[in-house]
Order: C-alpha cells, then sequence, then structure tokens
C-alpha cells in the first residue's frame, strides 16, 4: 500500500464510529470478510480489532455448528491460476523482487481472510480464541499494508502479477471441522512461512534488498505468534473430543496433505510455536514419504 492509500485507511479507521457496527462480533467479521476492497478490508479489519479490545464486539451465537460462508470478497486482480502456473522469476531484477513482495502480499491477504473466517465460522468458542484471532487479522492486515507499499516502491501494485488460490482452498477443504482447521491451516500452511522465510531473507540480502528483509523479518517474528495460536486451539480441539494431539496431527497430515507435505522444516521457530521435538521428527519422516 502506498502512502496516500495507507493515510486513507488511517483516516477511514479513525472516522470510523464503532456504533455503527452491530455489536456482534460474528456479523462484524463477516463484514471484514466480504469486503472487496484491500483498502476497506485493512480498515474494518482495524476498526473491528479496535471495538473488540474496546468490549463492543462479543461473540452471541453458542451453536457448536460450523456457519457456512460464501468465498471471502477478493479483488477482481490477482488472476487466480493454479499454483504450478505461478512463474518463479529470480530476484536479480526490481522485476523478480517485486513478484516475490507480491506473492508474499497475496499470502497475507488471504491470511486476513483466513483469520476472520476462524472468528465467524467456528461458534461458541472460549473469548480468548476469537482474541487470538482477531488479533491475527490485525497483524496480516498490517503485513499486507508493508507489503503493498513495498510492492508501490518496486513501481507495482496488488494485482499485477498473478497469484494462486491454495490457502483458501484449504479453507474450504476444513469448513466441516474446527480440529481439521486448527491443524491445517496455522500448523501447516502458515507455518510453511516459518520454514522459507529464512531462505528468502538470505537470498534478498545477496541483492542487497534491506527494504524487503526489514519487512520479512517483522512478518517472520509474528507469523511464530500465529502458527503458536493455532497450536494452542488444536490442542483445545483434541483435549475437547478426548484425542491425542500428535496421533491426531499426523493422522491429518496423512489424510489431507498426502504427498504435498514438503520440508525441511525451520525447527526452532515451530518449537516457539508450540510443536515438540518428537512431532517434528515424526512429521519430517513423514515428508520424506511423500
Amino acid at each position: 500500500m502506498d502512502a496516500p492509500l495507507r493515510q486513507v485507511v488511517a483516516h477511514r479507521v479513525r472516522s470510523y464510529s464503532v456504533s455503527s457496527m452491530t455489536d456482534d462480533l460474528h456479523a462484524a467479521a463477516k463484514r471484514c470478510l466480504d469486503a472487496t476492497d484491500p483498502a476497506e478490508k485493512l480498515r474494518l479489519t482495524h476498526a473491528t480489532w479496535a471495538a473488540f479490545l474496546a468490549g463492543e464486539l462479543l461473540p452471541h451465537d453458542p451453536s457448536p455448528t460450523p456457519e457456512p460462508i460464501a468465498a471471502p470478497g477478493r479483488p477482481a486482480l490477482p488472476r487466480l491460476v493454479p499454483q504450478r502456473q505461478v512463474p518463479h522469476r529470480g530476484l536479480g531484477s526490481a522485476e523478480g523482487r517485486a513478484a516475490l513482495v507480491h506473492a508474499v502480499a497475496h499470502i497475507e491477504f488471504n491470511a486476513i481472510n483466513l483469520a476472520w473466517d476462524a472468528v465467524y465460522r467456528f461458534r461458541g468458542k472460549p473469548l480468548d480464541y476469537y482474541r487470538d484471532w482477531a488479533s491475527c487479522a490485525h497483524d496480516e492486515a498490517r503485513h499486507f499494508a508493508m507489503l503493498s507499499e513495498r510492492l508501490a516502491e518496486l513501481g507495482h501494485v496488488y494485482g499485477d502479477f498473478d497469484a494462486h488460490n491454495g490457502l483458501w482452498e484449504m479453507a474450504e477443504k476444513t469448513a466441516h471441522h474446527d480440529t481439521a482447521r486448527m491443524a491445517l491451516v496455522p500448523r501447516v500452511l502458515e507455518a510453511r512461512g516459518l520454514d522459507v522465510t529464512p531462505g528468502m531473507i538470505e537470498r534478498l540480502l545477496s541483492v542487497g534488498d534491506e527494504r524487503t528483509v526489514a519487512i520479512l523479518e517483522v512478518i517472520l517474528r509474528e507469523e511464530v505468534a500465529h502458527v503458536a495460536a493455532g497450536t494452542r486451539w488444536f490442542h483445545h480441539c483434541c483435549e475437547r473430543d478426548g484425542l491425542d494431539p500428535r496421533e491426531t496431527f499426523l493422522d491429518l497430515l496423512r489424510e489431507y496433505m498426502g504427498r504435498q507435505l514438503r520440508g525441511p522444516f525451520n525447527r526452532p521457530a515451530r518449537l516457539q510455536a508450540g510443536f515438540d521435538s518428537e512431532e517434528l521428527d515424526r512429521v519430517a519422516e513423514l515428508a520424506l514419504l511423500s
């Protein structure tokens, strides 16, 4: 997001009247999900988080049944293509670095929707559950803004490059059960960012792009907490249902990931995010079979 657009979002958040929103957190999350314009989605996300912190939004639906939703709002661009059709560019040119920044921005945009989906879809949770995922949405919106600003510096905007929809496809596959969602979106797809971001940082440093590196370092540090939230609520679901977390996680990996599980894994970051050593050893063994 370039500086003028960031100022517009900030102005809109300041001028936004929380009293104009329903006091129901699920409905507020739905408003965030439905927004198609990135600046509007960011505005609503920041305003909803502020209202939640102020105690002005609370979940009112105690039903344990997941609430179905349509696809979240997104702009007309980027064009979504199969993952194998997203081109890989070298980082030696500004265009290649812009493509990398755009890919990460797309992940963060999807992560905003995933966090609000966790709030909207799953009802009857402890208040701390909703605090974790509303906070995550707020963080992801900041990440997207930083990356959008960097894109503008590189002469591009979000939507200039093709992208894939893998994150949201997993959200749809796990829409029926909170245990699968907490296991596979935060602890697999988002945790993959913990694995690959250090390598991206090294490559960018080798071409002198310290500006992008500084942004990725913030994202990497904060994503540990997001994966940890997934671990926390995955364990909560397993305890509720009398399941062994380690075996349940491995079973879900086999069922949903098949041969798509990839290493290597960033053990220090994953340990910080709530994985344990034996679990990581088992996951690494499973990846070798993929």
